[in-house]
């Protein structure tokens, strides 16, 4: 492998180049409009997690925002493994972008005049809450800014209009915290700047129906939760209902289930993380280090083995 994708591979419309070489053009929409989707998945042990489903994703969210590139599933799919055979990364976050591109020159700015394209990356692991952290569990507030409305942005899509969440991690700077839990405009629980939440009370665990990006990491804790026979449920969840949890946690692509020990101050049981979220936790990367859902990296002779 060369010296010169040790810190990462990208593909950006049809050319694989090192990471820090990829660019877009700065009249691009995808940059000027944030006129784009996107979809990260995670490589580790050398294989990717649940690969098929981040592509479906992928693809209903470009086809809820009218999206077209001339790249199929399977086209996709291939990029994504050979940025990561380039990198030469064993653990790896792997992002695959459509951006609406730019109308051909001389055509009016009209989004459906422009040629639609694929960039992908893949960089070296990345914990969204550092392990130092998850340890002794992370400290959360509930953010001041609200979620933006789901009926003016799909949540269910992944987008690039994170003016709210990037408020809220301001305030999470401000308050010296580790991260926020953005409520909706009726005082109802959504998600974070990179995850979903969970709360757990008498020993069954809830997460919010809607406001929410239906996250990968998400369905896998409830498929494992119906594999323990733990009770769940997918639910409006109050704010108040944050106060009075046993425990919390969040779940990402980058860092797996990740338990939460304070939200606002308020203490949840020993200020350590709790029994179900560890368990959960424990479980996840069990199953992962197992290969489940996994796919793995074709790695080349042109790669480091």
């Amino acid at each position: 492998m060369a010296s010169c994708f040790s810190g990462g591979a990208a593909y950006v419309d049809g050319r694989y180049m090192p990471l820090d070489q990829a660019t877009i053009p700065i009249i691009d929409r995808g940059y000027r409009r944030s006129d784009v989707t996107y979809d990260v998945a995670s490589v580790w042990r050398g294989q990717f997690f649940r690969l098929d489903d981040h592509i479906a994703r992928f693809r209903r969210s470009m086809t809820a925002l009218r999206l077209s590139p001339g790249e199929t599933d399977d086209d996709i799919r291939f990029i994504m493994q050979r940025c990561v055979q380039l990198s030469g990364l064993r653990d790896a976050y792997v992002a695959i972008d459509c951006l609406r591109g730019r109308p051909v020159f001389g055509m009016p700015h009209d989004p459906a005049k422009a040629r639609n394209y694929i960039v992908a990356f893949a960089q070296p692991w990345i914990d969204l809450i550092t392990p130092e952290v998850q340890a002794r569990g992370a400290h959360f507030i509930v953010a001041k800014v609200r979620r933006i409305p789901s009926d003016s942005i799909d949540q269910t899509v992944k987008n690039f209009h994170w003016g709210d969440l990037t408020r809220g991690l301001f305030e999470v700077l401000d308050a010296g915290a580790d991260g926020c839990v953005l409520l909706d405009h009726a005082g109802y629980v959504t998600e974070g700047p990179g995850y979903n939440i969970f709360c757990v009370k008498d020993r069954e665990i809830s997460t919010p129906n809607s406001g929410v990006l239906e996250g990968i990491t998400r369905r896998s804790v409830i498929e494992i939760c119906s594999e323990l026979g733990i009770p769940y449920r997918i639910r409006p969840i109050a704010a108040e209902e944050l106060f009075q949890a046993d425990e919390i946690f969040v779940t990402s692509t980058a860092g797996g289930p990740m338990p939460v020990t304070r939200i606002d101050g308020h203490i949840m049981g020993n200020d350590r993380p709790g029994p179900l979220s560890s368990k959960l936790k424990a479980a996840f990367w069990k199953k992962r280090e197992s290969g489940w859902h996994g796919t793995p990296v074709a790695y080349g002779n042109d790669t480091e083995e």
